[in-house]
């Protein structure tokens, strides 16, 4: 944990509200650096949040009588989102400071919410003073909702996360595009219909933009970046309610953590109404929305004021087993039977196989899989395994998965040609067993 990084892209504009973010920033990155000092008193953080407690209500009331004098449209709705704050979430966050004699741990926990909470709120809602916001869908004409939902959510991914993001699948059903972070918001609305909505962040974007935010590089997702996300994740979806009427979401009911285990046994008990993966260049994201007539029951634990620290370091200790116990995942492409068949015998007891008979099948397969290896046949009809391996370089979001090549040609001319390409390796079909499965491993050994 460093600092928070005051950027351009917070400024809206207005000199005041400006000045006073730049000070809960400078306030928040003292109090970040006072927690990480072992000879820290009690006193000394107890006075830092107190005052940054102070600023925050002070800075609420002058941005809501700016707001008035404007006669800003989004009034009732920021005001909302600041009554909300300061005064459930902040009280419930000193209690657990209180309850915990400011433990480093709690601390920690109250800067991670208020980080993200400041982050998203400035980003979005303080944007939305001045006018700059997203547009609202008003009427969206009947069987355009998934194409104004995929639009929304492009826009909020380039507006609080600073990434441009495109849509790769409109049927995402869980699939495993590497280390995630599954966020589980349930919302009701004002006809009691109700909406369970998940965000799923692959590990490394969660990492890129908690990094970019907090101006440090973190090598593994832990608790500070999960309680950063979990209120950027709150912002997102009020965001879309705000722009996307279908999406009628009143009132947070429940909020809880999933593990990827989690999110595949709820996409087997529920169909969700619309599903969509993204990519956005530094990592995979997925937006997926239940409605009540399909949900039903409990996956995960819920979180509210009084057991989110423990809840969120449980999950991170589920999370980490199940990485360890994840297998790697590989792709064999080959428009053989016999060889599919052969490689997946021979490769299944220790890693997740993926089968493709075609090069246009096994790029989107890559797409929204991302396997760790691609074993890919050299010699294909159509789209031979020169041209598929082109594709995958030139596609920046899967240019970096490795690729080996399946060939049944051994003689010199033909393996020059295919070491010239320069793939992480090759595999003879007529080589025997214990070859190729030693040569994969030794693959994954090496990397490791």
């Amino acid at each position: 944990m460093s600092h928070i990084v005051w950027d351009e892209s917070y400024k809206i504009g207005v000199e005041f509200i400006d000045k006073e973010h730049q000070i809960l920033f400078s306030t928040m990155n003292k109090l970040m650096s006072l927690s990480e000092r072992e000879e820290k008193s009690e006193y000394v953080c107890r006075e830092g949040i107190k005052y940054l407690k102070n600023h925050t209500e002070k800075h609420f009331e002058h941005e809501e009588e700016y707001m008035r004098s404007i006669a800003c449209s989004d009034y009732e709705i920021h005001k909302h989102l600041h009554d909300d704050f300061r005064f459930k979430t902040l009280p419930a966050l000193e209690e657990e400071l209180e309850n915990s004699n400011y433990s480093a741990d709690s601390i920690r926990h109250f800067l991670g919410v208020c980080i993200g909470w400041v982050i998203s709120h400035t980003v979005t809602e303080d944007q939305a003073i001045v006018g700059k916001k997203g547009s609202k869908w008003g009427d969206i004409p009947q069987g355009k909702e998934k194409e104004a939902l995929e639009t929304t959510i492009i826009q909020l991914v380039q507006e609080m996360f600073q990434l441009k993001a495109k849509m790769i699948s409109g049927q995402y059903a869980g699939e495993d595009f590497g280390n995630v972070f599954c966020c589980r918001m349930v919302y009701s609305g004002e006809n009691k219909e109700r909406w369970q909505v998940t965000l799923v962040f692959e590990d490394r974007l969660l990492l890129k933009v908690i990094s970019n935010i907090l101006n440090s590089e973190y090598p593994k997702v832990d608790d500070m970046v999960l309680n950063v996300t979990r209120y950027l994740s709150r912002q997102f979806l009020e965001q879309i309610r705000e722009r996307i009427p279908v999406f009628d979401l009143m009132t947070l009911e429940d909020e809880s953590l999933l593990t990827h285990e989690q999110l595949l046994k709820a996409f087997e008990r529920e169909q969700p109404s619309c599903s969509l993966l993204f990519s956005t260049g530094e990592g995979y994201f997925a937006f997926s929305a239940v409605s009540s007539e399909s949900f039903s029951g409990r996956i995960a634990s819920g979180i509210n004021h009084q057991n989110a620290m423990n809840v969120v370091m449980d999950y991170l200790v589920k999370e980490n087993e199940e990485q360890e116990k994840r297998k790697h995942k590989i792709l064999v492409v080959d428009d053989s039977e016999f060889i599919l068949a052969r490689m997946r015998q021979l490769l299944e007891d220790k890693y997740d196989v993926l089968e493709s008979d075609s090069s246009i099948s096994a790029i989107k397969i890559i797409a929204v899989n991302r396997p760790d290896l691609v074993l890919l046949d050299y010699e294909m009809p159509i789209c031979d395994g020169k041209q598929a391996l082109e594709m995958i370089r030139s596609d920046k979001d899967i240019a970096d998965i490795p690729v080996m090549f399946l060939t049944g040609r051994g003689d010199k001319e033909s393996v020059k040609n295919v070491k010239a390409l320069k793939p992480q390796g090759y595999l003879l079909k007529t080589m025997p067993d214990d070859f190729i499965t030693k040569t994969v491993d030794d693959f994954f050994e090496n990397k490791n």
